[in-house]
């Protein structure tokens, strides 16, 4: 049996510039963090032919072609496993349209596990660019590169989108000081709202050319948010995260609505100095960040959600348990 624990993410500023349609003209970047919320994922070898997945379903079949999980599908393919199989998976949030790059998150730690079940070593490089693989090109999905990047490397990262296809990961290099400030701001909300994001980004795709400005300036704010912190302005990052959450709503017509829009001026009236709703937009978590002071206050203006405690997360995709018998 193996056993791979891979963290989930928040995503602070330059999101969208992750996108091929952008990045392989003018280069995209984003700084992203691994949080301490993960998705775990189980491997065990089966003593019939068949295999069997099990996550909100139930899946037991005689050919790889077919299960209905696609993730898990085409993880089992990369790897090349095709029977006496069993692959689980369980996670710390509710299981899609949470915006905290699940689907992404449960690819890079299908492969980590099927690969350590095989015996084989993979690095985080691996990991990221099989699951880019199977999510954009195989499944044709229309998201972008930071997901599985974060969720194979961990940390807090700024990861730099290169117009040859090919993705740099640097290390935000943070005083202790200011990694602690950071966790000690940052709150998350479940806003009970899932969503579809493939029509959010499907549409955000679709108008990238008409965007470039928007895209420029939000990839722009990654790059200061990133100096300022390192320089141990903590605090900045709030009103950054702000522009941001104003500049990205303007990128598609689904990614925020007067619900959404009335909870997050409520953070803010309570003393939240700035965040943004999580992944594509629509619903799942809203991220706010908020001088410690005005806590409970937030907490109170937002009493009708749940919240979610949340720190940044240090390590990537890694096996927590190896029982594999040769």
């Amino acid at each position: 049996m193996i056993v791979v624990q891979t963290p989930l993410r928040v995503s602070f500023l330059g999101g969208g510039t992750d996108f091929a349609g952008f990045y392989r003209s003018e280069e995209g970047c984003v700084l992203s963090t691994a949080i301490d919320k993960y998705i775990y994922v189980i491997v065990k070898k089966r003593f019939e032919d068949r295999i069997r997945l099990g996550y909100t379903r139930t899946e037991l079949v005689d050919n790889l072609s077919e299960l209905k999980h696609e993730l898990m599908r085409e993880a089992l393919r990369a790897v090349g496993i095709h029977r006496q199989l069993e692959l689980s998976t369980m996670g710390d949030i509710p299981s899609e349209g949470s915006g905290l790059g699940s689907s992404s998150t449960v690819t890079v730690g299908c492969l980590n596990a099927l690969y350590a079940y095989k015996g084989c070593l993979v690095d985080a490089e691996t990991l990221a660019s099989q699951a880019c693989a199977i999510e954009i090109d195989t499944l044709g999905k229309p998201i972008g590169k930071q997901d599985q990047y974060i969720a194979a490397y961990g940390g807090i990262r700024f990861i730099r989108f290169l117009p040859d296809d090919t993705v740099e990961i640097q290390v935000v290099e943070l005083a202790d000081e200011t990694r602690q400030a950071l966790n000690e701001h940052l709150m998350l909300f479940y806003t009970g709202k899932t969503r579809e994001s493939s029509s959010i980004l499907g549409e955000q795709v679709e108008h990238i050319s008409s965007r470039l400005p928007l895209l420029r300036e939000l990839k722009s704010l990654a790059v200061k948010a990133r100096q300022r912190i390192e320089e141990g302005d903590a605090d900045a990052l709030g009103p950054l995260m702000h522009e941001g959450w104003m500049l990205k709503k303007e990128l598609a017509s689904k990614i925020s609505n007067g619900e959404i829009d009335e909870l997050y001026s409520a953070g803010l009236r309570a003393g939240a100095t700035g965040g943004k709703l999580t992944g594509a937009g629509g619903g799942g978590f809203l991220l706010l960040y908020c001088p410690p002071q005005n806590r409970e206050d937030v907490r109170y203006a937002l009493r009708g959600l749940r919240e979610l405690p949340v720190r940044m997360e240090r390590d990537g995709s890694k096996v927590i348990l190896n029982l594999r018998r040769d």
